[in-house]
């Protein structure tokens, strides 16, 4: 199940004892951990009853004495244990041990990157506790999760206009489009909806311009003028994966552009089919062509890349991700 679909129905789901949350999304896992603390516990008892350990470092004896201690203070038990992946690698036999007779009043919960479903250890989870997925959402189910959360957390209507400008400026990162909805719903007042003039508004603004000339910049060949202008950017607090969201929303066209050409269609017409903006079309032809057919076709690539680097998958700083970015679209290495 995919922790979005949990979120709106959590309390009809039963738990087990064991919740795994797997997946890149780290918004979604903490909203799910939120809300499995809150079924386990009830309200305002994690000081209580809510152990948290590092999975780089416990051992699994720690765990189960964890799992396995009642507490005066609480019927239940929750244990978390964070960045799992070596934890469970370590110790799958042992948790696979541990499954077949859990502690009744506990739950333990595995925070992971990735889970396989084909192992024994998730095919005895999925049968007697509950597997979440935090993975990141696209298109419908994106804009769809917007119009949820815009309701039921600021109680604002979101139209699907609106919510599309917002990914096109803030990028698809979950935890960033949640804090620009609660400053949108603060910044409409008493007004039931946020538009999209709005989310132009206050989500543009002069850092989107700027972002615009440095991908321009990108471009034209003036990598230089495009660092400087993401220096700027960086020093005014401007979030990496927003800025990554607006390289997507002008290269990605480029990619699938590119494809279409490399299937056989003209290039100014496979630019237009792609969702190029006329008046940019002359200008983007000249870069493709300065790039390469065999760069070109690896624009795709390098942008989801940099977006997964910049969720965990690279251990680079977040700025030393953006300028490679830039550096491989402007052609420079």
């Amino acid at each position: 199940m995919h922790a979005a679909a949990f979120l709106k129905a959590a309390e009809k789901q039963p738990l087990g004892p064991i919740v795994v949350l797997y997946g890149a999304e780290r918004f979604l896992k903490n909203e799910a951990l939120k809300v499995v603390t809150r079924l386990v516990l009830g309200e305002g008892e994690e000081e209580l009853a809510l152990t948290r350990l590092a999975g780089n470092t416990v051992e699994l004896k720690s765990v189960v004495d964890s799992l396995l201690t009642v507490s005066m203070w609480s019927a239940k038990q929750l244990v978390v244990v964070d960045d799992a992946d070596d934890f469970v690698t370590r110790y799958r036999e042992g948790l696979e041990r541990y499954l077949e007779r859990p502690a009744k009043k506990s739950v333990l919960v595995l925070e992971v990157k990735s889970w396989p479903a084909n192992t024994r250890l998730a095919k005895k989870t999925a049968a007697i506790g509950l597997p979440l997925e935090c993975g990141s959402l696209k298109g419908t189910e994106l804009f769809a999760w917007l119009g949820e959360l815009s309701r039921g957390r600021h109680g604002k209507k979101l139209d699907r206009g609106a919510a599309q400008v917002l990914v096109d400026l803030a990028g698809n990162d979950l935890g960033l489009l949640d804090q620009e909805l609660g400053k949108l719903a603060a910044y409409v007042g008493s007004a039931p909806a946020i538009d999209a003039e709005a989310v132009e508004k206050l989500v543009g603004g002069w850092k989107t311009e700027t972002t615009w000339r440095m991908l321009d910049a990108v471009r034209d060949g003036q990598l230089g003028s495009a660092l400087e202008y993401l220096e700027k950017l960086l020093v005014s607090g401007e979030h990496p994966l927003k800025l990554l969201g607006g390289v997507n929303f002008v290269f990605r066209p480029l990619a699938r552009a590119t494809e279409l050409a490399r299937q056989g269609l003209p290039l100014a017409e496979a630019l237009t089919q792609a969702g190029v903006k006329p008046f940019t079309i002359g200008p983007v032809q000249a870069y493709l062509r300065r790039l390469g057919r065999p760069r070109a076709e690896k624009i795709g690539h390098w942008l989801l890349q940099a977006d997964l680097d910049l969720k965990g998958s690279s251990r680079l700083p977040d700025r030393a991700i953006i300028e490679r970015l830039l550096v491989e679209l402007g052609g420079k290495t």
